[in-house]
């Protein structure tokens, strides 16, 4: 079982992770984007840690709801209101359960992920966060998040030889193709952040 101060370290592994990471990520969208979403999820995600520094929520659930609206009101562009309708659905989803099943998770997740979907109009398959978010989820178990961290970091490799049809990089057309999307290697640090948590917790999954 999941409790609210593994889902804490989780978001400030990530944190720490999107900090280390800023710089590729902002390469990353300099090729294909605006050039600022290592500086803006550095940004989002540094106000995550303080808020929940600050605020220190009683949940799980709490935890993400606390990190999606931080992230919406701290994150220009699109990242922010993305991974902010990411992380408060799936907060959501948890209710106020004081330990959630890594299942539960799972299944949270993917409302998470269907909710960023709703939101920018995407599919698996666009050149966007959904080609590292969904398999991911999908690849979430019970026993392990290491599958889901491979599988969101080869979600994003996929992204490489796509063609954008949503976002900014599509008004680019045939010269989006050929770069990682920022959103995707940035939606694997996520997971990656997940995995990591649990092993520094010695959490079942």
């Amino acid at each position: 079982m999941l409790d609210t101060g593994f889902f804490v370290r989780w978001m400030n592994v990530m944190a720490a992770a999107v900090d280390r990471e800023a710089d590729r990520l902002t390469e990353l969208d300099s090729a294909i984007g605006d050039a600022d979403h290592g500086v803006n999820m550095r940004r989002g995600f540094t106000a995550v840690r303080e808020a929940l520094d600050k605020e220190p929520p009683d949940t799980p659930g709490a935890v993400l709801v606390l990190a999606g609206r931080t992230l919406i009101s701290s994150v220009g562009g699109a990242s922010g209101p993305l991974y902010g309708t990411l992380l408060r659905r799936a907060g959501k989803a948890l209710g106020d359960a004081a330990e959630v099943a890594p299942a539960s998770l799972a299944e949270a997740l993917g409302a998470g992920v269907a909710g960023v979907a709703q939101l920018g109009g995407a599919r698996s398959g666009d050149k966007t966060m959904l080609d590292a978010l969904e398999p991911g989820v999908a690849a979430l178990g019970t026993e392990s998040f290491g599958p889901a961290a491979a599988a969101a970091l080869a979600g994003a490799g996929a992204t490489v030889p796509m063609l954008a049809r949503k976002g900014r990089a599509s008004y680019l057309g045939e010269r989006s193709v050929g770069h990682e999307d920022p959103g995707a290697a940035s939606s694997a640090l996520l997971f990656a952040a997940l995995a990591e948590a649990a092993e520094a917790s010695g959490a079942a999954a």
